[in-house]
């Protein structure tokens, strides 16, 4: 289920680091200190790689899956973004 504002809102920092996926390899990486961060999961060349998408809230739900949406597209054309 993806993401919403709401979601995110409501989410509070635990003693070990929170991911709350949306898809497509995004996620948003709470820290134990409150930081907020957006990754991206993705494969390149056989290997597992994450990518920072910016830090919420300077980089909105919106922003951050159209992010996503332009590494992807670098991906699919042999590109590390």
């Amino acid at each position: 289920m993806p993401l919403t504002n709401i979601t995110i809102l409501k989410a509070k920092p635990t003693d070990k680091p929170v991911r709350l996926f949306d898809g497509g390899g995004l996620y948003l990486e709470i820290s134990p200190t409150g930081g907020r961060w957006w990754r991206l999961k993705y494969r390149f060349g056989g290997k597992e790689k994450r990518l920072s998408l910016g830090v919420y809230p300077d980089v909105g739900l919106r922003d951050a899956r159209d992010r996503r949406d332009a590494a992807r597209k670098l991906l699919s054309n042999g590109i590390d973004p």
